[in-house]
C-alpha cells in the first residue's frame, strides 16, 4: 500500500508547489503601464485617473473586509462569506500593486526627469505614493485608502505643477 501512496504524495507536493508559485505572482488588475520602447506616446492624465480608480476600489474593498469582520462577531460566517472576503483582500492587494507598478514603470522609469526644476520634490512625492500603496496592502483601515488618494493628488501637484481637477465617480 505504501508504494501506491508515494506517487500520490509526490503529486500533492507538486500541486502545492505550483499553487504557491502562482500565489506568489499576483495578477495585475490592469495591463502593465505603457511601453518603454520609447514610443513617445504618454497619457499622464490617464495614469492619474487609473490610480485614483484603483484607490476607490481599495476603499471599497476595505469597507467590504470590515463589514465581513463585523458580521463574524454575530456568528454569520459561511464558506461563501470566507470566499468573498478572500476575494476582497486579493482585490485590494492587486489594485495597490497596480499603483506601485504605474509609479515604478511609468513615472519613475519614463516621466520624472532629473533635469526638472523640482526633481527631488517629484521623487519624494512619488515615493509617498508607493509607501501609501504599501500601507493600504498592510491594513484594512479606511484611513489608508484616504492617505493613498491624498498622496496621489499631492504627487499630481508636484508632477503637473497645478491643482488636480478630476471628476471622480462620474
Amino acid at each position: 500500500m505504501t508504494r501506491y501512496l508515494f506517487p500520490v504524495f509526490l503529486s500533492v507536493i507538486a500541486l502545492l508547489s505550483v499553487t504557491q508559485s502562482l500565489a506568489a505572482k499576483p495578477v495585475s488588475p490592469k495591463p502593465v503601464p505603457h511601453c518603454q520602447v520609447p514610443c513617445g506616446i504618454y497619457t499622464d492624465q490617464l495614469r492619474f485617473e487609473s490610480m485614483l480608480e484603483d484607490t476607490r476600489t481599495i476603499a471599497k474593498s476595505i469597507g467590504a473586509i470590515n463589514e465581513f469582520a463585523d458580521s463574524m462577531g454575530n456568528g454569520k460566517t459561511s464558506g461563501t462569506a470566507l470566499n468573498q472576503v478572500n476575494r476582497w483582500i486579493t482585490t485590494k492587494e492587486d489594485h495597490a500593486s497596480h499603483i506601485q507598478e504605474v509609479m515604478a514603470s511609468y513615472f519613475f522609469a519614463q516621466r520624472i526627469k532629473s533635469d526638472h526644476k523640482d526633481y527631488t520634490g517629484q521623487l519624494a512625492s512619488a515615493h509617498r505614493v508607493i509607501v501609501a500603496a504599501m500601507k493600504a496592502k498592510q491594513a484594512a483601515d479606511p484611513v489608508t485608502a484616504e492617505a493613498l488618494k491624498t498622496a496621489i493628488l499631492d504627487f499630481y501637484r508636484a508632477y503637473e505643477g497645478k491643482e488636480p481637477d478630476f471628476h471622480e465617480g462620474e
